[in-house]
């Protein structure tokens, strides 16, 4: 169970730094990390990474798809961590 917690805190974290990433290339007007493998990603155990990654890089706050999925995902993993986990 503990080493569970430590799985899903580092993909967060991960998660985290993808956001980062791409504000990053985006102002360098590197190639990105698609919005699916970032909506995929929040999906996947890390909705509380991508929500912080998006508030403090201000990244990706205004597209719809993202203000819907991020927070979603966000709750829907809060949810099963107490509930299951």
């Amino acid at each position: 169970m503990l080493y569970l917690r430590y799985v899903i805190a580092a993909w967060n974290l991960i998660v985290f730094l993808l956001y980062g990433i791409d504000k990053l290339k985006a102002t360098k007007k590197f190639s990105r990390i698609s919005e699916f493998s970032l909506i995929v990603c929040a999906i996947l155990t890390g909705g509380l990474g991508a929500t912080v990654g998006m508030i403090v890089f201000n990244h990706k706050t205004k597209k719809p798809k993202f203000r819907f999925f991020v927070p979603l995902s966000l709750g829907i993993w809060l949810y099963v961590y107490y509930y299951i986990l």
